[in-house]
């Protein structure tokens, strides 16, 4: 694998600088029947809170306080994102229901049952550690919480050239089997596109 390619793998798990900020928008395009499909699945109310993990340049949050106009957190492991992502959800910072910090899911410092739902989309490939960031996920999710974790599938990642270093590949069994030892008692998946992406959709 080039340097370049590698370089570029390496900007979809922790985007920075003008090639972040390009990457970040390619995400948008070329995810938008993923973002659809978490947006539609959340149900939330002006009074929920909910956490964005990995919101990048934060479309999906755009998306969510468009519908919901809930109280909505994030967490992103680039510290470049957290400006790009206030400048396109300003709104929601004026109304005083954005909050975005950097920082790492599997240690977050949100109090124990805070969340009523948590999303992601893509993140979960460059997790440092999948289960540990699953517990937190679910100490921090209300009793009737729920994570959305939209995904592409193994087959169709390792089909790409920039993800031959940096990134994890899962089996639609990884996740169920994770999420149950992390502690939900449910895990269900969704198809999106056939072959390609699914979403999983843990309970507490």
């Amino acid at each position: 694998m080039g340097k370049f390619t590698e370089y570029i793998g390496s900007q979809f798990g922790n985007p920075r600088g003008f090639v972040g900020k390009c990457c970040c928008v390619i995400m948008n395009i070329i995810n938008k029947a993923m973002y659809r499909r978490i947006v539609s699945a959340v149900c939330l109310t002006e009074h929920s809170k909910a956490l964005d993990i990995g919101y990048g340049n934060g479309y999906l949050i755009e998306q969510l306080y468009k519908k919901y106009h809930s109280e909505i957190y994030g967490i992103d492991i680039s510290e470049d994102m957290k400006n790009h992502a206030e400048k396109r959800n300003r709104r929601a910072l004026i109304d005083g229901k954005l909050h975005l910090e950097t920082g790492d899911c599997c240690n977050m410092r949100y109090d124990d049952c805070f969340f009523d739902a948590v999303t992601s989309v893509n993140t979960v490939y460059f997790w440092s550690d999948t289960v540990q960031g699953l517990k937190e996920i679910h100490r921090t999710l209300k009793a009737d919480g729920v994570f959305c974790n939209v995904v592409y599938t193994k087959e169709w990642l390792q089909s790409l050239a920039y993800t031959k270093k940096g990134f994890k590949f899962f089996e639609r069994e990884d996740f169920i089997r994770q999420g149950k030892q992390a502690g939900f008692t449910e895990v269900s998946i969704q198809e999106i596109s056939k072959g390609k992406s699914f979403m999983v959709i843990y309970r507490k």
